[in-house]
């Protein structure tokens, strides 16, 4: 059984402008962050995750916010191998339902299977693909990123935290001798192996063509100790029906940017939003904090990706950027983008060159 990632976003859409991902890495990497002695709490809440928003079941983050913390962590905590700390230290109970799915199931590689199908539900950053080898019937599981233009940094963090978080969610599951076969990262290799070799204890690649974990056959067909038929369809019930609901919620995101996209540099009220929908604002309303957002949220993601786009075209000035982009003078974009970089317009223009250049 081969699952491959869902399908590309319509054209026009951002995945990462839309609050759509369960934030459990960013839980965890509170809490691995704070053993290391960096407080990440003032710039959750700056960046409107205060902690009562990080407790709530119902709070959705967007890549945008999941990869900034990401960046600032790694900046803050020096440790190049955070990603393999956060993704060592989780447990299948953050994943609520989805993870009691896992516990009930038949196999190790059917709940793999299971949790790539849902995927969605899992706050996973990276596009997981599994299927079966090329070669021994050996078991491969896949992440992919979600943009190949990401950060390096946050893209190595990303991989680690996936396969670290299998390695260690697998050894709860079916007991601490698993192992996989082999894992392959397609970031360079690092400086110091230790920790990669210790905490999977298998041989680890760099510099791969894609980050894969290979599973041997004998580990694929282990039971899961907790499986149970019953509780496993019953729960895959209201997982299904929660994917359903999470599609409604982001089908109404991407008509929502696309709205605000196509109408800069204005940004169409929220009355006149409500009036396309045929709703009340009210429920309109309702709707978006069900995704964990607002209006004005979702307009300023759309706004700050057209401000990114624009500043990578050198004719245009930077009162030109602020007008298309909606902004009322240069002052007010300076003002947004030292909001949301900490930098100014211009810095972040030569940054973003610098980086196109470099790759």
């Amino acid at each position: 059984m081969s699952l491959a990632p869902g399908p590309a976003d319509p054209p026009g859409t951002s995945r990462s402008t839309s609050a759509t991902i369960q934030p459990n890495i960013l839980r965890y990497l509170v809490v691995v962050a704070e053993e290391r002695g960096v407080d990440l709490r003032p710039l959750l809440k700056r960046m409107g995750l205060d902690e009562t928003v990080m407790r709530s079941a119902a709070l959705r983050v967007s890549y945008r916010q999941g990869s900034a913390v990401i960046r600032r962590a790694l900046e803050l905590t020096r440790d190049q191998h955070l990603g393999l700390r956060v993704g060592a230290a989780q447990h299948l109970t953050a994943w609520g339902l989805l993870g009691f799915a896992l516990m009930a199931d038949d196999t190790l590689r059917h709940a793999i299977e299971t949790g790539v199908k849902y995927q969605n539900l899992s706050g996973a950053m990276v596009v997981w693909s599994a299927g079966a080898g090329e070669e021994d019937d050996a078991f491969v599981l896949r992440a992919d990123l979600p943009d190949p233009a990401m950060d390096p940094a946050v893209a190595a963090f990303l991989s680690e935290e996936a396969f670290a978080s299998v390695v260690t969610l697998s050894r709860l599951a079916v007991g601490p001798a698993f192992a996989p076969r082999a894992v392959e990262f397609s970031f360079p290799r690092p400086r110091q192996r230790e920790l990669y070799d210790a905490l999977f204890r298998c041989p680890v690649r760099f510099g791969a063509p894609t980050n894969r974990m290979v599973i041997d056959p004998a580990w694929a067909r282990v039971r899961m100790p907790g499986r149970d038929p019953v509780s496993y369809a019953s729960t895959l019930e209201a997982l299904d029906a929660q994917m359903a609901s999470r599609r409604d919620q982001q089908d109404l995101l991407e008509v929502l940017e696309i709205s605000v996209a196509q109408g800069l540099p204005v940004v169409p009220s929220f009355s006149e939003q409500a009036r396309r929908h045929a709703t009340s604002e009210r429920t309109l309303r309702r709707r978006l904090a069900d995704c964990g957002t607002t209006y004005e949220a979702l307009a300023e993601g759309v706004r700050r990706e057209r401000v990114e786009q624009l500043l990578l075209r050198p004719e245009l000035t930077l009162r030109d950027i602020a007008r298309q982009a909606g902004f009322s003078d240069e002052r007010a974009l300076r003002r947004a983008v030292r909001r949301w970089h900490g930098t100014s317009p211009v810095q972040l223009r030569e940054r973003m060159r610098t980086d196109r250049l470099r790759d």
